[in-house]
């Protein structure tokens, strides 16, 4: 098995269009890159992604969720996950406390798309241990509505890395693209995250500013 690779989890009835359009637009970017794709038992959960290093084949592995689409090379992200053991991005909602086990500042980040190497293996021991443990549900605001969502796995995450102590590399969210609630962003965007397509003209203004040579400008997502 190759050193370095791509590890998808899925479970359940999950997107196979998505999967298969995540995987065609790696292959695009990265057409040698070596993929697993692990389908996890019926019953399992979000909370099961926190045996991800556990799962990889891989000694350096990037986790994509299924629904996201790369569009540009990936490189930096590998090199500073081989410099720091774990790059990733905050998460659009950056406040962990909003879990019921959690409170405090502690950092949310975002588990779709996770550089990591076996160095950051304290984090996933410490993710494992305590996914099940604490409560990760979430009451939201659904329009004028209260609603709940029962788990999470986010919220194990972001213990881990406060109890470990780790630091993670922060990659801004031009890696981790969420259009419902990333509006404006510069330069070229990494990876979109969302079952959503994303727009032709989009595709066409990010080939244009991932050039070297572009002028980095101010881009806003039109709805």
């Amino acid at each position: 098995m190759a050193r370095c690779g791509v590890l998808y989890m899925v479970w359940g009835e999950y997107d196979k269009n998505a999967l298969d359009r995540s995987r065609q637009s790696l292959a695009r970017v990265h057409p040698n890159i070596a993929v697993e794709v692990v389908e996890l038992p019926s019953g399992s959960t979000l909370l099961d992604k926190a045996r991800m290093m556990e799962l990889s084949p891989f000694e350096e592995t990037l986790f994509l969720d299924a629904d996201t689409v790369v569009l540009d090379e990936l490189h930096y992200g590998f090199q500073q996950m081989r410099r720091f053991g774990l790059a990733c991005s905050i998460c659009e909602c950056p406040w962990a406390r909003r879990y019921g086990g959690l409170s405090g500042d502690i950092v949310e980040y975002n588990t779709g798309v996770l550089f990591f190497s076996k160095a950051a293996k304290p984090v996933f021991n410490a993710w494992e241990a305590c996914a099940t443990e604490i409560d990760s549900s979430i009451i939201f605001h659904n329009g004028e509505e209260l609603a709940q969502m029962p788990v999470n796995d986010q919220a194990g995450f972001a213990k881990a890395i406060d109890d470990v102590g780790y630091t993670p590399f922060v990659l801004p969210y031009n890696w981790n693209f969420r259009p419902k609630w990333h509006k404006s962003w510069f330069g070229p965007l990494k990876i979109w995250h969302d079952y959503s397509e994303v727009p032709e003209s989009l595709l066409t203004h990010n080939a244009e500013q991932a050039r070297p040579d572009s002028i980095v400008r101010l881009s806003v997502l039109r709805d």
